[in-house]
Formats: structure tokens, C-alpha cells, sequence
């Protein structure tokens, strides 16, 4: 904040060097330490003379660094002290729930979802906090016979709408029942629009003509790095096109998690 003429002093109580010598006049100028100092006004002091407080503005003066008494002194006055209240502006402890956001110095935005740091700033909660959580179940089974290499859809798919570039995005995928009718490898992966982000992940394979009842479990942290809807996927493929497999039932969740 600026200020017209000099900046309030606040806090700042100083008694002044002594004055021994009086030389009849009214004129003295004031000091801490031998350095001149300088009153708000006459009534923030404190003034004694011959044991006397003196009453401000008719009894002394004050101008910059010299205090002017009504008359002047002679031999024998005693100026005993002269203390300057610099705290002008301090309002003492204020009264429970009086002071507002609007009066703290500190930078940032206050509101009801941030919280004032050590360092006097304003700031969101920290990082790992869940913002969304999305989630979808495969009740049906959904079958390949499919190749090596050409992945189909498990059923499991979500789209989610990041809030934040900076947010990462937790897939959790269950698929509690996979079967096969044959000797043949199955392969899963997770992608992200197009795009493969794990493959493959998991491979079951008997070694032999037995079908297989299994599940699969899997966790993995993306980063999409982006703010507009986003869809994964859950894909799987069967390493030998003449023998069938199929997956349910089945669940997958997606959480967003915020920087």
C-alpha cells in the first residue's frame, strides 16, 4: 500500500537518549542511539518533565526530530524521559471470528477447496487425491478364435474425461473367468484409444488339449496427459486361430488421480 507522507511505524516503542543539557530554549531534538528519530505525531509520546507528564500539543510540539516545549527551559528543568509510541496502528488481538480472508496478506485463491501453507499462500491439496472413479462390468461372454497378434474386444471399456493434463489415470481390470477349448496361449492388453500402452500382459497357456478356467488381475498407471474424453480398453487374443476362447464375467474401473 503506498502512502502520502511518511509510512506508519508499527511495533516500534523507543525511549530516547537523555537530554541533560537545557540552554534556555524550548527547541530539542530527539534521538535513539544518537540517530534522529521521528514521532507520528505529539499525542504517540509519553513526556516527562520534572517528573511531570506533559500534556501533548499545549504543553510541547512535536516537528520531524524536535520536540518544542510551550516555554522555554532553564537551569534546573529535567526533561526524565521521552518515549515514543510507534505501534500507532496496533489494534491488539482481535475478537474471535472478526477477521476475514479478505484481511490476510497471504497470495493464491481462497476458497472452500484450497488451504493456507506454511509459506503464506493459498494452494489446492496436495497430490493423490481421487477426483473420479468410473467403472464397467461384462456380464456376457464375449469369445475369439482369432490368431496370434489380433486382439478383440473383452467387453471391458470405459471412457473417462480427464479434469487436469497433469492428472494420471488408475485402470484396474478383473476378468474372473477365462476358458479355453484347447491347447492355446491367451494374451491381454490395455490401450488407450488406439494406442497400446501394456500388450501383452498375461499369458495362459496349458501346454495341452485341457480347457482352462483362470482369472486375471492387473493395475497400471497412465498418464494421457490430456483434458479431453479418453477411452480404454481391455483387448485379448487367442495364439492359435482354430481354438476358442471366452472371458466372463468381468469388471473395470478407472480413477483419476490429481497431480
Amino acid at each position: 500500500m503506498s502512502y502520502i507522507g511518511r509510512e506508519p511505524q508499527i511495533g516500534n516503542f523507543q525511549v530516547c537518549d537523555a537530554i541533560s543539557v537545557v540552554n534556555n530554549q524550548a527547541a530539542y531534538t530527539m534521538q535513539v542511539s544518537s540517530v534522529n528519530v521521528i514521532p507520528e505525531t505529539a499525542n504517540h509520546m509519553l513526556v516527562s518533565l520534572n517528573g511531570i507528564l506533559q500534556a501533548p500539543t499545549t504543553s510541547y510540539t512535536v516537528s520531524g526530530s524536535t520536540i518544542t516545549f510551550a516555554s522555554n527551559l532553564v537551569t534546573g528543568d529535567v526533561i526524565n524521559f521521552i518515549q515514543i509510541l510507534g505501534s500507532v496502528l496496533d489494534l491488539g488481538v482481535p475478537s474471535d471470528s472478526t477477521v476475514s480472508l479478505a484481511k490476510l496478506t497471504a497470495t493464491g485463491t481462497k476458497s472452500s477447496s484450497t488451504f493456507l501453507r506454511g509459506d503464506n499462500t493459498f494452494a489446492a491439496a496436495g497430490g493423490g487425491k481421487v477426483l473420479q472413479v468410473l467403472n464397467d462390468t461384462a456380464t456376457s461372454a464375449v469369445a475369439t478364435t482369432a490368431g496370434t497378434g489380433t486382439f478383440v474386444d473383452t467387453g471391458l471399456s470405459q471412457a473417462i474425461t480427464p479434469s487436469a493434463t497433469s492428472s494420471k489415470i488408475l485402470c484396474i481390470g478383473s476378468i474372473f473367468h477365462i476358458r479355453k477349448t484347447g491347447d492355446t496361449s491367451l494374451n491381454f492388453r490395455l490401450i488407450r484409444g488406439s494406442t497400446n500402452i501394456i500388450t501383452p500382459m498375461g499369458n495362459y497357456d496349458t501346454g495341452d488339449s485341457q480347457q482352462l478356467t483362470e482369472t486375471f488381475n492387473f493395475q497400471f498407471l497412465d498418464s494421457p496427459n490430456t483434458t479431453n474424453a479418453t477411452t480404454y480398453k481391455i483387448q485379448y487374443s487367442s495364439g492359435n486361430a482354430n481354438i476358442g476362447a471366452d472371458t466372463c464375467p468381468a469388471q473395470f474401473t478407472l480413477m483419476e488421480i490429481g497431480a
